[in-house]
């Protein structure tokens, strides 16, 4: 989370591909080296897990803008639908093989050496695969400007409405995600004992639940960024239900319906929690689907927002605050609520019920990413027109419901089209011309 924001600066200025190849090749090393903790070393292994991280933010910041420079328009939202689909795929797949390593061999430690050799797999396929594209290339960008420091990048990247408003929306949605992920599964499991009133959770109904809950997230969060992609592309274009009524707000019109889509599901999940531990994971699926629909759709507004030099640094920074006052904060709040909930009563009742008043606040943060999301389709178009006229890079708006489907001109359209030796020119954004100025500049080119 803390390294984000200086490979979004790197992966701005130098070598992309060098930049993930280090971020991949640490990440192998740690998770590899952590395996190796003997029993008394648990302070070294959870150092090493965070090194995991370092790694994790190289890769997941600068992924994004790569492929941005190798596809646009519908090309670009669905490849980008694919690669998010690394987060409900990636974990389901990740405990799955590496919980079937660890039972074949009788050792933990194998489990864990597992994914350090897909890692490997993954670097090869970097080093003779993947060519460094030209930054802003699938745009059209013509650009020039002087280097600019990481605190010019940050003022820019606050002048742009839509990024500021969409972050904030992202703190909020990842808060709810980040809590219910966390407590959920402890709060099915006293659901259980509640409805079958018992004073403890056996351990094969605790092993039970975090199954069915691990497959609803993944599950979830495969519909999700699959619909949330198709929707958003159909109505960007006025296409299928969408039919002659295309949108360049619809981007962000999905992002506030997801949201608040995700509301009613997970209040009645949490509510009916008592009443019916089968119809509250149904519910927190739906729930989990609708809020899973922004993740593709949210990177995919920045990408054209922000000018092609400065889309490293923006996911960077949206990713380190969504991080730090989302997921990484909502469970210790929604812990401290509930012990407050539950003060020195330690029965599995006042557990359940103090969780479940706590879990009410993750559910109506939404609320707020909604409302924020709704803020910024004021501003979407002019901001993407403003990036388009920085970036000096022409308008294909009115050429987007041409888009092909066919995968082959998809794959066709990302060759690579120059290779970039030295570190990359940045746009320096002192300059904020009228939106009218912008356009006309725009339909010129």
């Amino acid at each position: 989370m803390l390294f984000a924001p200086l490979f979004g600066y790197l992966g701005d200025r130098y070598n992309r591909k060098m930049l993930m190849m280090t971020g991949l090749s640490i990440w192998i090393a740690a998770v590899f080296a952590s395996s190796f903790c003997a029993e008394g070393h648990y302070t070294l292994f959870l150092i090493l897990r965070g090194v995991v991280g370092i790694g994790e933010a190289s890769y997941s910041t600068i992924a994004p803008t790569v492929l941005s420079d190798l596809f646009s328009g519908a090309q670009r939202s669905r490849v980008l639908m694919v690669f998010y689909f690394a987060i409900p795929v990636g974990s389901g797949l990740g405990f799955i093989a590496g919980s079937g390593m660890a039972t074949l061999t009788g050792s933990w430690q194998w489990g864990v050496r597992f994914s350090p050799i897909v890692g490997l797999i993954c670097m090869a396929l970097m080093i003779f695969l993947l060519e460094e594209p030209v930054r802003g290339s699938c745009d059209g960008a013509r650009q020039s400007g002087d280097n600019a420091s990481w605190w010019d990048d940050v003022k820019y990247l606050v002048s742009i409405k839509t990024f500021c408003l969409a972050t904030v929306a992202s703190v909020a949605s990842l808060f709810s995600i980040g809590a219910m992920s966390w407590w959920t599964p402890e709060f099915i499991e006293s659901s259980w004992a509640v409805i079958n009133k018992k004073p403890s959770v056996p351990e094969e109904q605790t092993t039970y639940i975090a199954m069915i809950f691990g497959l609803i997230t993944c599950a979830a969060g495969i519909l999700g960024v699959a619909t949330g992609s198709i929707l958003s592309r159909a109505w960007r274009d006025g296409k299928s239900i969408f039919r002659n009524k295309a949108s360049e707000k619809a981007d962000v019109y999905v992002c506030a319906i997801s949201v608040f889509v995700a509301l009613p599901f997970l209040f009645l999940a949490i509510s009916l929690a008592h009443h019916s531990m089968n119809i509250s994971l149904i519910l927190i699926f739906f729930g989990i689907t609708s809020m899973c629909l922004n993740w593709a759709v949210n990177v995919d507004i920045l990408m054209y927002v922000v000018v092609a030099n400065r889309r490293a640094t923006a996911l960077a920074v949206q990713t380190m605050l969504a991080h730090m006052f989302g997921d990484a904060s909502s469970p210790y709040v929604v812990g401290v609520l509930s012990d407050w909930f539950k003060g020195d009563d330690m029965s599995i009742y006042a557990k359940f019920f103090a969780m479940q008043k706590a879990l009410y606040l993750p559910a109506f943060v939404l609320v707020i990413g909604g409302a924020f999301y709704l803020a910024a389709t004021f501003f979407v178009e002019e901001d993407r027109k403003e990036a388009l006229f920085q970036m000096d890079a022409p308008d294909n708006w009115d050429n987007h419901h041409n888009d092909s489907d066919d995968m082959d001109s998809l794959i066709q359209s990302g060759q690579v089209v120059g290779r970039e030796e030295g570190p990359a020119t940045v746009i320096h954004s002192t300059m904020t011309p009228s939106p009218e100025v912008g356009t006309a500049a725009t339909d010129s080119a």
